[in-house]
C-alpha cells in the first residue's frame, strides 16, 4: 500500500477479531513510530506494550472512552518522559506532546500497511495508567493505541463523510 492511500483510507477501528499480532509485525510497527520525527532530537516518548489481558483491563478502566482497549491483541502506550530523563546536552523544550502525536500516527499507518487496525484513545485516570504500567515519578502516558486485525464490518467503509478540503483548508488567510 502507498503512502497516500495508507492515510486516506486508514481509520479508527474499535472491533477486533482476537487473532495475535505476530512479533516481526509488531516490530515492524514500533519501529515505525521510533521512526517519527522528534523536536531538537529529544526523543521524549517512549514505547510500552501491553499484550495481558488484566493489564489492558486496567489501562481501559483509566479512560472514559475506553471500552475496545481490552479486545485489541495488543495496546501501545506511549508515554512521555521528563526532561531530565533526556540524553545530556539536549535542549530544554519539551515537545512531548506533539512527538507522541508524530509517533502514533506512524504506528497506526505502519499497521495498516500490514492489515492490522487501530484506534486511539485517551486515559483521563493518569496516574492510575502509570500505576498499571509501573512509571517512575514525572512520567505521563500521552496516549494509547489499540492494534488488531479488524473483525466485523469492513473497517474503510461505513464512516461518517470528512469535511470537503475548501472548507478545511484556507490558503493566505482565514476566508472572509
Amino acid at each position: 500500500m502507498d503512502t497516500y492511500r495508507a492515510i486516506v483510507t486508514k481509520r479508527d477501528t474499535r472491533v477486533y477479531d482476537g487473532r495475535p499480532i505476530p512479533e516481526e509485525v509488531l516490530t515492524r510497527i514500533l519501529n515505525a513510530g521510533r521512526m517519527a520525527g522528534s523536536a531538537k532530537a529529544a526523543q521524549p516518548v517512549r514505547l510500552i506494550v501491553v499484550r495481558e489481558q488484566a493489564r489492558k483491563e486496567a489501562l481501559a478502566a483509566c479512560g472514559r472512552f475506553t471500552p475496545h482497549v481490552p479486545a485489541a491483541a495488543a495496546v501501545v502506550a506511549l508515554v512521555l518522559v521528563p526532561e531530565a530523563d533526556q540524553p545530556p546536552g539536549q535542549f530544554a523544550i519539551f515537545r512531548g506532546p506533539f512527538d507522541a502525536g508524530r509517533a502514533a500516527q506512524n504506528i497506526m499507518l505502519a499497521a495498516w500497511e500490514e492489515g492490522i487496525t487501530s484506534c486511539p484513545a485517551s486515559t483521563h485516570d493518569n496516574d492510575g495508567a502509570a500505576k498499571v504500567l509501573g512509571l517512575p515519578p514525572g512520567h505521563v502516558v500521552a496516549n494509547l493505541i489499540a492494534l488488531g486485525y479488524p473483525g466485523g464490518a469492513d473497517p474503510v467503509t461505513g464512516n461518517r463523510p470528512r469535511m470537503a478540503l475548501d472548507g478545511y483548508a484556507h490558503f493566505e488567510t482565514w476566508p472572509a
